[in-house]
């Protein structure tokens, strides 16, 4: 009788082992919902491609979408939310021939444009971060015009609170906290180590 009981009670330790190894720990999956990654191997390549670091790829997607494939009221499209003007640019600029919007819900495409538009705006920004973001999210004309008075006042941006526009200026700061919990929680996933 009480090898049976033995026997029973290694056989559910056995069975608990088994399910405990196949549930993922709690704050994993906590993780996963406040801090989701997708398409990582899309970022990794076009990062990679690019030379724009996969965290801030990961960071801007996540703020533009949750990194859920959708096209907002204004008409912004896909993981990265690029409109169908500027995409239209990417894709010509970038070598592309043809381009249609529905182009834009495929995440390859979008990621690859979104990202090829950070590089652009990197470039164009002299690797200022903060400029790049806000010219992602309010557009370079605005950035050039804010440039403009804060050289004519002798200033320059160098942090996120110099952005005059606040939904940009809160955009910027989104982005930039995300993209340091993306390097925190996620760098080996975005080829970070």
């Amino acid at each position: 009788m009480w090898k049976r009981r033995l026997y029973l009670m290694l056989g559910f330790l056995v069975i608990g082992v088994a399910v405990m190894s196949l549930v993922k720990p709690a704050d994993q999956v906590v993780r996963e919902i406040q801090l989701p990654l997708r398409h990582e191997d899309i970022i990794r390549q076009q990062a990679a491609d690019k030379g724009v670091d996969a965290s801030l790829i990961a960071a801007v997607i996540y703020t533009e979408s949750r990194f859920r494939n959708q096209t907002s009221p204004v008409g912004a499209t896909g993981l990265m939310q690029l409109m169908p003007d500027t995409a239209d640019y990417i894709a010509h600029k970038s070598g592309g021939t043809q381009f249609t919007q529905t182009d834009l819900a495929t995440p390859q495409i979008n990621i690859a444009y979104g990202t090829w538009y950070l590089r652009y705006l990197l470039d164009k920004y002299k690797g200022n971060t903060i400029l790049t973001l806000a010219a992602y999210n309010g557009g370079e004309g605005k950035v050039d015009e804010w440039r403009a008075v804060a050289a004519a006042r002798g200033e320059k941006f160098r942090v996120a609170s110099h952005v005059p526009f606040k939904e940009t200026r809160d955009y910027v700061t989104r982005v930039l906290s995300a993209r340091k919990e993306y390097r925190a929680h996620h760098a080996a996933e975005l080829g970070l180590n």
